[in-house]
């Protein structure tokens, strides 16, 4: 359903439209001190890194008509910039290429585009750059201009904790209506985490996707000897379906065996179904389960239990 002209998102992606196109000088009539326009640099761009597109394959890319396109194409070949091969219906089925003289033209193009934007980004510090860089993978990813980046498990930074225990709370405040209670919770269990840490027994991962966090894990001793417990798995939203979860439940489960344990539990609550689903691919088994009165909800909370002797057993005969 499209939202209405006076609706405050509307307001506030053409207010971020104005501030980019600005800061980046997209509305000059000249890119990046070159004699194209933006379109025109589009088009040479599609030119550079296609296949040999037709006129039909640029219109679609790019969503130009015919009548603006021909134009700029005439352009193109009246400079020497552009030439077609022969096809047997002709028109906008012949494949159009760069010439020489248009590849080193791109390439000028290219350099200076790459400087600007090297110009603009040296003014940032470093965590804003980071911070910016982040934005545009989610602006990307919503738009459905591009394929997620490259997952990372990274060790714990400075400023990780506080950053696990919002984002987990804020999570669950709006998927499931938990109050602050949970918060309390979870920064109990990392304050602890911190205080008792032992290097040699536990762990815990930071999921990454081109610098973003997406997702965390904890693998802290248990109250008996040869068990640990996996605590405060999450994984944001917009990162699940893409194997963040089972990445890092995989971390801790191998680590967990690594150091000698040899059960693993975890405490959950039976409305995280995405999670429970996660923990039963990896080979937990559900071992009790009972109501509570949390996070000010009526709960069903369940305790799961991994053999981790046996997950090794699993594993090998999944491999035959």
């Amino acid at each position: 359903m499209a939202l209405t002209n006076d609706h405050p998102d509307v307001a506030a992606l053409r207010a971020f439209n104005r501030l980019y196109t600005n800061r980046l000088g997209l509305l000059n009539a000249h890119l990046d001190q070159s004699p194209f326009t933006l379109t025109e640099a589009r088009i040479l761009y599609e030119l550079a890194h296609g296949q040999e597109p037709t006129a039909a394959d640029l219109m679609r890319t790019l969503q130009v008509d015919r009548a603006q396109l021909s134009r700029t194409l005439k352009r193109f070949a009246d400079r020497g910039l552009v030439e077609k091969s022969d096809h047997p219906e002709g028109g906008r089925r012949q494949p159009i290429s760069l010439t020489p003289a248009g590849r080193t033209t791109f390439a000028a193009l290219e350099q200076n585009t790459r400087e600007a934007i090297g110009a603009l980004l040296g003014t940032l510090p470093s965590t804003e750059r980071k911070r910016l860089i982040a934005a545009t993978g989610v602006v990307s990813e919503v738009l459905g201009q591009r394929a997620g980046g490259e997952l990372l498990l990274r060790d714990l930074k400075p400023g990780d904790l506080g950053w696990i225990i919002h984002r987990q709370t804020v999570l669950y405040v709006e998927e499931y209506g938990w109050n602050q209670e949970y918060e309390a919770l979870a920064a109990g269990i990392l304050a602890d985490f911190v205080k008792s840490f032992d290097p040699a027994r536990e762990a815990a991962w930071i999921a990454e996707i081109d610098g973003r966090i997406v997702g965390s894990i904890f693998l802290v001793a248990g109250d008996k000897p040869g068990f640990a417990k996996l605590r405060l798995l999450y994984v944001e939203p917009d990162a699940r379906g893409r194997g963040v979860g089972a990445a890092l439940v995989a971390a801790c489960i191998e680590r967990a065996r690594s150091v000698g344990y040899h059960t693993l539990v975890l405490w959950t609550n039976s409305v995280l179904t995405s999670a429970r689903r996660i923990y039963e691919r990896a080979g937990f088994t559900l071992i009790e389960e009972a109501p509570h009165h949390s996070f000010g909800k009526d709960l069903v909370g369940q305790t799961w239990s991994l053999d981790l002797g046996q997950g090794v057993k699993r594993k090998a005969a999944g491999d035959r």
